[in-house]
């Protein structure tokens, strides 16, 4: 098991490493994780035929070489608004957990959660279990369901991961394993310092007053890594990690307060030459050439994003970059701000008049659209023709149904309808809105859109988890990685 000392210490990039290392043993392999917080969520394969998990334990099945499914995580939270989520339980919208107060969830949800990290133990060789936050959440203790709890039901040999580039590494360390109780304690069986810079042999003799203090080794120091390549956990990116090179194209990515699935555009910042950039101000687009993207990603909230992105005056800014020809992009709810209005008699996600870029008019229902898709891009025009007649394969998560707005259409204002039901274009061609997720995961778009657009080729998503298997295995101690999944007789 993979334990933090806080948010953002690397859980999620070391489990998908060690996903991969040990599936290169020859070895069956599975990730878990009991609950996730994210609005980046994946379609995966369950009981009922689809359902919803954390999209870092989608890649840490992906790097296992095991399928995807809900068993890996049981439970994700999906942030609504600041004190309020969405509850996901074994894949399926669950309403009756979401409307109950969070702390009274834990016993309702722990079965669920135990049996389905036991079915994965019994049919792997390997489960490879990421931890949330830190362990040591005193306030939290009582109710843990995704840290201590599920080590101490696994008997889980435990990694505790510190950020080291933050300062306080060690303090975190010591802090975290002296607020647990004794018998949790006897889980960690190594520490780890990720993103290091510098010189390691200038840590001593920390390690070792560490390990006389606690009677645990510093069992690896993973150097810092701004281009690893996989998604972090929130899809953050920055100019640091953006891909070197002349830029040929800037991808600006309109970062509102609920934005969801921003992990897609991982592979945009590994395209030679394309920049990535957020944009949360009308400052942000200043300068922006018409072949430059805008990108209205998806949301979980699209009206209360779609009134933000109002007051911020970034409407009027997109609307002027639309209306010289520059390219705009819109995923899910991002597509559905672009058209004329949203309707809400169900009381989803809200009313409101959307951006007017496309003749569209979206209707939210109760039901929800979950599901892997297959398509094909029809006829296409002007900034995105080169994805005309490519095959696409991504995932849907959205309530609301988008089609075109019939009084526009009655005055001969029609959106082209490029996918049946899932993609418009404006007769222009510089404005595209499409319900698919995954778009830029897909070899085929990437190799359209930017296959001519610099001389090295983007890289594979297995590439990536070799690398990242790579450096683990060279960050480790000799026998480190083997020692934690040998045999518990073994190492009695």
């Amino acid at each position: 098991m993979v334990l933090g000392t806080t948010s953002g210490a690397g859980k999620s990039w070391l489990t998908t490493a060690l996903c991969r290392y040990y599936s290169n043993l020859g070895l069956r392999v599975a990730p878990f994780k009991a609950q996730n917080m994210s609005n980046n969520a994946r379609v995966v394969a369950s009981e009922t035929g689809s359902g919803e998990i954390g999209s870092a334990q989608y890649f840490q099945a992906l790097a296992a070489r095991a399928e995807p499914e809900v068993r890996m995580n049981p439970l994700l939270l999906k942030p609504e608004a600041e004190t309020h989520s969405q509850v996901v339980l074994m894949g399926q919208v669950s309403a009756e957990l979401t409307a109950m107060p969070w702390r009274g969830r834990s016993e309702k949800v722990w079965p669920h959660i135990a049996a389905a990290l036991d079915a994965l133990r019994a049919e792997n060789d390997v489960v490879v279990i990421e931890g949330a936050g830190s362990p040591a959440e005193i306030n939290l203790h009582a109710s843990d369901i995704v840290n201590m709890r599920v080590a101490r039901h696994a008997d889980a040999r435990c990694l505790l991961v510190t950020d080291i580039d933050r300062g306080g590494a060690f303090a975190h360390l010591y802090g975290t394993w002296a607020l647990l109780p004794e018998n949790e304690r006897a889980l960690i069986h190594g520490f780890v310092l990720n993103k290091f810079r510098g010189d390691a042999s200038l840590l001593a003799p920390a390690p070792q007053m560490l390990q006389e203090l606690t009677g645990v080794p510093t069992v690896a120091t993973i150097p810092m890594q701004w281009r690893h390549g996989l998604p972090e956990e929130d899809g953050v990116f920055d100019d640091r990690s953006t891909a070197a090179g002349a830029v040929h194209t800037t991808v600006a990515v309109v970062a509102y307060p609920r934005i969801s699935n921003l992990d897609e555009f991982q592979p945009l910042k590994n395209v030679p030459g394309l920049r990535l950039l957020w944009v949360r101000s009308p400052a942000d687009l200043a300068g922006l050439r018409p072949t430059d993207w805008v990108v209205l990603p998806g949301s979980k909230s699209t009206a209360a994003d779609l009134a933000w992105l109002r007051a911020q005056g970034l409407d009027s800014a997109i609307a002027q970059h639309a209306g010289q020809g520059g390219t705009v992009l819109g995923v899910c709810g991002g597509l559905q701000m672009l058209g004329e209005a949203l309707i809400d008699t169900a009381g989803i996600d809200g009313n409101a008049p959307g951006l007017g870029l496309l003749p569209l008019v979206t209707t939210f229902e109760v039901a929800k659209t979950v599901q892997r898709t297959q398509a094909q891009f029809g006829a296409m025009q002007g900034a995105w023709a080169a994805l005309a007649g490519v095959s696409v394969t991504g995932y849907e998560i959205h309530h609301g149904q988008t089609a075109q707005h019939p009084a526009m259409a009655a005055r001969g204002d029609v959106a082209r309808e490029v996918i049946p039901g899932i993609a418009w274009q404006n007769p222009a061609g510089n404005v595209l809105g499409i319900y698919l997720h995954g778009l830029f995961e897909d070899a085929a778009v990437l190799h359209a859109l930017f296959g001519r657009a610099g001389a090295d080729p983007v890289p594979t998503l297995d590439g990536v988890f070799e690398g990242l298997a790579r450096m683990a295995q060279a960050s480790f101690e000799p026998g480190a990685l083997q020692a934690l999944i040998a045999p518990i007789s073994a190492t009695a």
